[in-house]
């Protein structure tokens, strides 16, 4: 089996290259994005393997139909970036990686919420230069303190235990309760309402699209801390910033951004900065933005090639799909 392999990067080699020998499957790796202008590349292989900023849209899709592609295999849990329905009428399976390391992405939204609440990157930038003033670093406990946790999959759940660690009370949404958790569960507006942490965990869809906008900011706790680990498009941006300029947020910790195609995972030190918004994100002393790593460790990404070659290799010998996307 053959696989065109996009948006590589170096680590994704030492983890997939000595596994696929493995599974007797032939990696084509390729650091360019998967788009329009890219899709020949795949021409060739049984098998294209993508990445969260890359996109198939359904022009794609149809183009790999062609190609006599038989598989689209995900390097992630999320899906919005491909036309589902049109793999589904070219009958070619989109296979996913449902569950790598649901701790991985908690921790690091729990380490975004104590950066952003003691300032420990700015502190970290100001005693390099032997500037030891404290002043601007006060934050809170966040011990007895509300966090409201919008999404209680596996990742939310770790989250949960986390902040229930730090002795947080927890006020959860889910359109799916899960019984088995010992929780309170409540509507989004009063888990917008009632925490003074805000943490998402929940997937992009119709309905979670935008959730964190004008309407549900003004629900908010002024001094609130805002932290997504998710999906970029959960918040809209520009009512984010107003919000932040109306002094609504005491922090705002991002791992995710609804524009990061070809910025984030890329070194743009050299450019100038077109994007307003994220420019104006970045200039705010109380947010700190990171480039989609919440999953990067070792155990996540060994994880991630471990899911995805069986993915391929299920292809390949006609077994059951058991990470299809349906």
């Amino acid at each position: 089996m053959k696989i065109a392999f996009y948006s590589t990067k170096p680590y994704d080699r030492i983890y997939f290259e000595p596994m696929s020998e493995e599974y007797d499957i032939k990696i084509h790796f390729f650091e360019v994005p998967c788009n329009e202008e890219t899709i020949p590349l795949a021409k060739g292989h049984d098998a294209v393997c993508i990445f969260v900023n890359d996109y198939l849209n359904a022009q794609m899709i149809h183009e790999l139909k062609e190609m006599d592609c038989k598989a689209i295999l995900l390097r992630s849990a999320g899906f919005n970036h491909v036309d589902i329905k049109a793999a589904a009428a070219c009958e070619i399976p989109v296979l996913r990686v449902p569950s790598y390391s649901p701790e991985a992405v908690a921790e690091f939204a729990m380490a975004l919420l104590l950066t952003v609440n003691r300032h420990t990157h700015r502190a970290y930038t100001r005693t390099r230069d032997f500037n030891m003033n404290i002043n601007g670093f006060m934050g809170i406990d966040l011990h007895g303190k509300t966090a409201g946790v919008v999404g209680t999959g596996k990742i939310g759940q770790a989250m949960i235990r986390i902040l229930q660690g730090f002795g947080m009370k927890i006020v959860a949404y889910d359109p799916y309760p899960n019984p088995n958790l010992d929780i309170e569960y409540a509507s989004i507006e009063e888990v917008f309402q009632r925490a003074d942490v805000i943490t998402l965990h929940c997937p992009s869809t119709r309905e979670t699209k935008h959730i964190v906008q004008a309407k549900t900011i003004e629900l908010m706790k002024d001094g609130v801390y805002l932290i997504n680990t998710s999906r970029g498009d959960l918040i809209r941006t520009e009512d984010l910033i107003e919000g932040l300029l109306q002094k609504k947020f005491g922090g705002v910790g991002l791992d995710v951004y609804d524009e990061e195609g070809g910025v984030f995972y890329e070194d743009r030190s050299n450019d100038i900065m077109e994007d307003p918004n994220l420019a104006r994100l970045l200039s705010f002393p109380n947010v700190l933005v990171t480039s989609h790593m919440g999953f990067f460790t070792r155990e996540a990404v060994q994880a991630i090639a471990e899911v995805t070659l069986k993915n391929a290799d299920a292809v390949q010998k006609g077994l059951p799909l058991e990470n299809a996307v349906q």
